[in-house]
């Protein structure tokens, strides 16, 4: 088939659909992001983009408030991961060709003296907190104490990632992360070896009004080997990176990155990008719905944000030319109505539109892993990924 031209993939952090086939190794049987959102609202989650794209379709019965779809305008499936864990880091890169197959560092009792240490040192902070946490009941609990001593909030969560707050009045984003930097050249091999060093500065008065701003920066693991992005990068194909993508990969295989302040923002920004680059490969993620909802347990905040992003969507559609290829996916799962705070472990929606497909509404099935993604994009560019299966050639 003729290849497009430009294809956008859009990732909705954590917007899962359903508990994986291994979904007892993470204790996260009975997970189901976006059926327990739509439960919630008891019929009134209006989402007629996803929908009309098939996104009922991957739940049997579909789902409350948004129908199945008998003549989808693309093609739909669900993906599965392979890599050990069920962080952003490792959905990212396994869409982008290079699973994580070795399980990363976690830190269920905290993190070690030795590195605590080194960081206190290197900041000439005193460290608070050191341990398992809700970023914003960290915020609560311990943002008083950090903005009168001045020290940092260190905490971790189920994911292999080490997150320090610091209000900005008293320590300086630059400065934060000056900081960060530092602790990612701590925990670059085992036994520390970490996905992502999270700086998380918040503003506010006292506990009752601390907020994260969209000053948060993700210093994550360089990849490990080469991505769909590199390679696409050496076949001279634009790469252009929305939201949190430039961080996951490390700024590798990214020709043009923009940062978003939030879900809308990163819209923008796309269709700025739609506006001006006509061809290549354009990476997305909209970070609120894991940020804001998921870890905080909020369906219905969570719901409001899907039907804001399918809004969006619909001007996306709207923009789209004929030789342009739009996939909605995501990275893991974040059930707000489950157990704990943690991102649950879920098949991820896949869902394909193209203004020149004409045999629509094809299932493209459970793909076995997230990399048939990144095999498609790179096939449809003249490449060929070899730990994954393209469906290029079943989008007709």
């Amino acid at each position: 088939m003729k290849s497009f031209k430009r294809i956008m993939v859009i990732v909705l952090d954590s917007v899962g659909a359903g508990a994986a086939p291994d979904a007892a190794s993470f204790n996260d049987v009975g997970s189901d992001t976006i059926g327990h959102v739509a439960h919630v609202y008891h019929g009134r989650l209006h989402l007629p983009n996803l929908q009309a794209m098939g996104l009922a379709n991957l739940h049997h019965g579909g789902l409350e408030g948004v129908s199945v779809e008998s003549q989808p305008i693309g093609d739909f499936g669900t993906m599965q991961e392979v890599s050990a864990g069920k962080d952003s880091m490792d959905g990212h890169w396994e869409m982008m060709g290079l699973p994580v197959m070795q399980a990363l560092a976690t830190f269920p009792n905290g993190f070690p003296d030795e590195l605590i240490n080194k960081i206190s040192e290197f900041a000439n902070r005193k460290i608070l907190l050191n341990r398992p946490y809700s970023g914003t009941e960290a915020l609560k609990d311990y943002g008083e104490e950090q903005m009168v001593t001045g020290g940092l909030i260190v905490y971790t969560s189920g994911d292999s990632v080490l997150q320090i707050a610091a209000h900005e009045n008293v320590v300086p984003v630059a400065e934060l992360y000056r900081i960060c930097e530092y602790v990612r050249t701590l925990v670059n091999q085992p036994p520390y070896q970490i996905g992502r060093v999270i700086a998380r500065p918040f503003v506010g008065h006292d506990a009752g009004d601390f907020k994260r701003t969209a000053n948060r920066r993700d210093f994550s693991l360089k990849p490990t080997g080469e991505t769909v992005l590199t390679k696409l990068q050496k076949m001279s194909v634009p790469v252009v990176g929305i939201g949190k993508v430039q961080d996951i990969f490390s700024g590798e295989g990214i020709d043009t990155a923009y940062h978003n302040e939030s879900n809308d923002n990163g819209m923008v920004h796309l269709q700025h990008v739609m506006d001006t680059t006509p061809n290549g490969f354009v990476f997305t993620n909209l970070v609120d719905f894991d940020a804001m909802y998921g870890h905080r347990r909020d369906p219905i905040g969570f719901g409001h944000a899907l039907m804001a992003f399918d809004q969006e969507l619909g001007d996306v559609l709207g923009k789209m030319n004929q030789d342009d290829l739009i996939m909605v996916t995501a990275d893991h799962g974040n059930d707000p109505t489950f157990q704990g705070t943690d991102h649950t472990r879920e098949v991820v929606p896949l869902l394909s539109y193209s203004p020149r497909l004409t045999q629509c509404g094809q299932t493209l099935g459970r793909r076995r892993t997230f990399a048939d993604l990144g095999a498609t994009v790179l096939e449809n560019f003249g490449g060929q990924l070899d730990n994954g299966t393209s469906f290029l050639g079943e989008l007709q």
